[in-house]
């Protein structure tokens, strides 16, 4: 199978997470934080590791700044929910995921207000937007950082510094960019940043990172055992004690681990070089191609290695469909958890057949599903 759905989750993985995973399962596969046996403190040092090269790759100081979550989702939730009250405002783009949309709509059952700045049909931002929606009562600003349906990368620097500026909280969605962008917690103003592990990094599903600025308040939503101050009875303060209650996920902390050593080992810079040279290859072979509706920048300077397509006005699910059955090419069609961005680009009743490409994906993956295309479009349009 040719795999072209990486903006979901990598695959395959560089081969020391599955290693990784295996080894720490076999090896000393205890509770940490929870014993004082050697296994358990093994364990606990494998974590611990893992908290501090996650701030080797987004230059966080403190690693204990560090949570780990069961994926993007559970971290936008425990930042937005843990930072807003009723009377607070929010502001957030037309291209966000339903990750972070839903927790907003929610939370305006309580009384939180709510804009959405409206981004043009490429899922371009002006950061002047931004500024003209902020008011007296704005708490928190949230971006993803590329759109996670059409790529295009959003000017979170200059929000970051805008931000700081009108000291209001920053949190950046960086699904669809850490591992293959730079991304500088210090540099670029952010106090939240939310990610999951099982994409760009690499590691297995079930693995989640947020990490929260230091000196920030954010409230924890889960309460339990954390191994520090088992004597008393109220979730203690310490972080990340405070919210990571229950036995952490560590056979995927340990191939997280892993995957996040391959990238800077690789190079981030090597690894992001080889996904936009594939992307604008894609980008290019698909303009030949009149019958191909591309969305997004058509530039891959600009775009995370995402590509959404439709042909003429036939059904995304079922291009989808015999692209996996007929040409064995993995892809995913659909509004892919992100309605505002398919209104944000027009295309909310068909949906998208959306290619991310990844680092592991070549030019041969790429004119298989090239030509996959070309003869769908000739059996619609030419037979």
């Amino acid at each position: 199978m040719i795999y072209l759905d990486n903006a979901a989750t990598t695959f395959p993985k560089p081969e020391v997470v599955y290693e990784a995973m295996l080894n720490q399962m076999k090896s000393f596969g205890a509770n940490p934080g929870r014993s004082g046996h050697k296994l358990a403190i093994e364990a606990g040092r494998c974590i611990f590791s893992a908290r501090e090269i996650v701030g080797r790759l987004f230059n966080i100081n403190n690693p204990m700044q560090i949570i780990f979550t069961a994926n993007a989702t559970e971290s936008l939730n425990l930042a937005i929910k843990g930072v807003l009250n009723s009377g607070d405002h929010v502001i957030t783009t037309s291209i966000e995921h339903n990750s972070v949309m839903r927790p907003i709509k929610t939370l305006e059952a309580i009384g939180v207000e709510h804009t959405a700045v409206q981004c043009n049909e490429k899922g371009e931002l002006n950061p002047q937007d931004i500024e003209t929606a902020i008011k007296p009562n704005t708490k928190l600003i949230v971006m993803t950082h590329a759109s996670n349906v059409i790529g295009t990368l959003l000017p979170i620097e200059e929000v970051g510094r805008l931000a700081k500026e009108k000291e209001i909280l920053f949190l950046v969605d960086a699904a669809q960019t850490a591992g293959t962008y730079d991304i500088d917690v210090v540099k670029m103003n952010i106090d939240l940043l939310a990610l999951p592990g099982h994409k760009g990094l690499y590691g297995p599903q079930g693995t989640g990172i947020l990490y929260i600025r230091e000196g920030l308040s954010v409230r924890h939503f889960k309460e339990g055992g954390t191994g520090s101050k088992s004597e008393e009875l109220i979730q203690p303060d310490i972080v990340p004690d405070r919210y990571e209650s229950g036995t952490p996920n560590t056979p995927g902390i340990a191939g997280l681990l892993k995957g996040i050593e391959f990238i800077l080992e690789t190079g981030i810079e090597n690894i992001r070089r080889h996904e936009e040279e594939l992307t604008q290859y894609f980008i290019d072979g698909l303009k030949e191609l009149p019958e191909v509706t591309i969305y997004g920048t058509h530039d891959a300077k600009k775009q995370a290695s995402v590509v959404s397509i439709n042909i003429g006005d036939e059904d995304s699910s079922e291009i989808g469909y015999i692209l996996d059955k007929v040409f064995d090419i993995a892809v995913r069609p659909g509004l892919h958890c992100s309605p505002m961005t398919h209104k944000t680009i027009g295309s909310f009743e068909q949906g998208t057949v959306r290619f991310s490409i990844g680092y592991f994906n070549t030019k041969a993956d790429l004119d298989k599903a090239l030509d996959a295309i070309r003869s769908i479009v000739q059996q619609i349009y030419y037979e």
